[in-house]
């Protein structure tokens, strides 16, 4: 294996959609090896590569590390991504549970019967509109903008940034009504290796489809 980080997942977005948008926006390179079968699953967790029998599973630095929040939080410290101190990392653990919340709402869509995901959308909406955005639109008013956290990007802006997206894919007009949120966007869309990785071609998956729906029940024998 060549000294890339190497990413095993599906072909597709779910829990490590995060952590390509970290490494990419650390200027990390990274390789993927996508789980297609139920035998390549297995033959992972027989030899040992998987603990507690789960992916996302990433090799870094001589680690196999699995649990996205712990695979998360040690990348963005080896980018220093995390805050300049005590204060400003507690605040981006926060922000980053709190826009996480938010996002893992968009997780299981794909997954439920199509007659169903219009109830969860609405409610997705809500959510988005009553308690989570209202949050970072005073706390970027009350900064006049910029950054959440001091005066530098941390991995709250990445993960905020990242929900925001995947949210307007599915209701384009739900920032209508918050105007730092949409400057938030804007800014942080326009930071080199951000936007690079925004751009077609780069390792940013799509959104998922069915194919990757069945892939994943295939797989995990769901």
């Amino acid at each position: 294996m060549s000294g890339k980080v190497k990413l095993y997942y599906f072909d597709g977005r779910g829990r490590m959609e995060s952590v390509r948008w970290l490494l990419a926006a650390a200027g990390i390179e990274f390789e993927e090896e996508f789980l297609d079968s139920r035998e390549q699953y297995l033959k992972m967790v027989k030899d040992g590569l998987l603990m507690f029998e789960q992916v996302p599973m990433v090799e870094i630095d001589g680690l196999k590390l699995v649990q996205t929040r712990a695979i998360l939080n040690y990348i963005s410290a080896k980018a220093g991504l995390q805050g300049k101190d005590m204060k400003e990392r507690v605040l981006v653990d926060m922000y980053v549970e709190g826009a996480r919340d938010l996002g893992d709402m968009l997780l299981p869509l794909q997954f439920l019967p199509a007659e169903n995901r219009e109830n969860s959308l609405k409610n997705l909406r809500g959510k988005a509109c009553n308690r989570y955005y209202p949050v970072f639109e005073k706390v970027l008013r009350e900064k006049g903008g910029g950054f959440l956290v001091g005066n530098a990007f941390t991995q709250a802006d990445l993960q905020l940034l990242e929900v925001i997206i995947m949210v307007d894919e599915r209701m384009p007009d739900v920032l209508k009504d918050f105007p730092h949120l949409q400057e938030f966007k804007t800014h942080v869309s326009a930071l080199p290796k951000i936007h690079a990785f925004l751009q077609p071609g780069s390792q940013r998956k799509r959104m998922p489809d069915d194919t990757y729906v069945n892939t994943v029940r295939k797989v995990l024998n769901m």
